[in-house]
């Protein structure tokens, strides 16, 4: 009798849930099928920038951003692992943190110097120029902090393209991979991963380089230097 009783049970157990499996293929068909209708949302820039003002804040501000997120970055590798983590930081968040901006402002930032790092760094003839101004002007006395400039330069397409500069001075947290005394250990590791590295021998207040930024220009307006 309790055989059959479990038998029973049993039965009725496979029923309900070969019921319920049939029910749940139903119910996920419209859920598959609603995903199915979700396009992918393109990304949407910013108008391009009509006057040089409005260029010069916009350039402004991705500069500002990418300084702050890398040093932000930095300061936690430094916490975390000391100044090898943070090597790894430029290595590879950096590209990472400029593509963001890039992505979501529709402009392109990064860093340059006459000593680079990174060879991806390298500076083009127009920063070249800019930096050995900077130069000069910094051995003239003037501040890093106060140097940068703009101009509006034919673009690669044909159009004409808004370019910014700001200078970067050598700061204390800058010269445990970049002064003249580095660790054995951080010399090794900018080897491997920077075998042509030009960037170490740097003093605090120094020019260590400077952000660049270009956005493209709809139309030139009256504005700006």
């Amino acid at each position: 009798m309790k055989t059959k009783l479990m038998t029973g049970v049993l039965l009725l157990a496979a029923l309900l849930l070969i019921g319920c499996s049939g029910g749940g293929e139903g119910d996920a068909q419209p859920a598959a099928d609603q995903k199915t209708e979700v396009a992918a949302t393109p990304a949407v820039y910013p108008a391009l920038p009509v006057t040089e003002d409005e260029a010069l804040l916009r350039c402004k501000a991705a500069a500002a951003a990418l300084g702050s997120n890398l040093k932000t970055a930095l300061k936690q590798a430094m916490q975390d692992g000391g100044p090898v983590a943070a090597l790894e930081v430029c290595n590879v968040q950096a590209p990472a943190i400029a593509a963001a901006i890039d992505e979501r402002e529709g402009i392109t930032v990064g860093r340059t110097s006459l000593k680079w790092r990174n060879p991806d760094n390298a500076p083009d003839a127009w920063e070249r120029g800019v930096l050995e101004k900077f130069a000069a002007d910094k051995s003239g006395g003037a501040s890093t902090l106060d140097l940068e400039t703009w101009a509006v330069v034919p673009g690669p397409d044909g159009g004409r393209d808004f370019r910014y500069m700001k200078a970067i001075p050598t700061l204390s947290l800058c010269l445990k991979c970049h002064g003249a005394d580095v660790a054995p250990d951080v010399a090794e590791k900018i080897r491997t991963l920077y075998p042509a590295d030009h960037a170490t021998g740097y003093g605090l207040g120094d020019l260590r380089g400077a952000f660049s930024v270009s956005i493209a220009m709809a139309e030139v307006g009256d504005g700006g230097d």
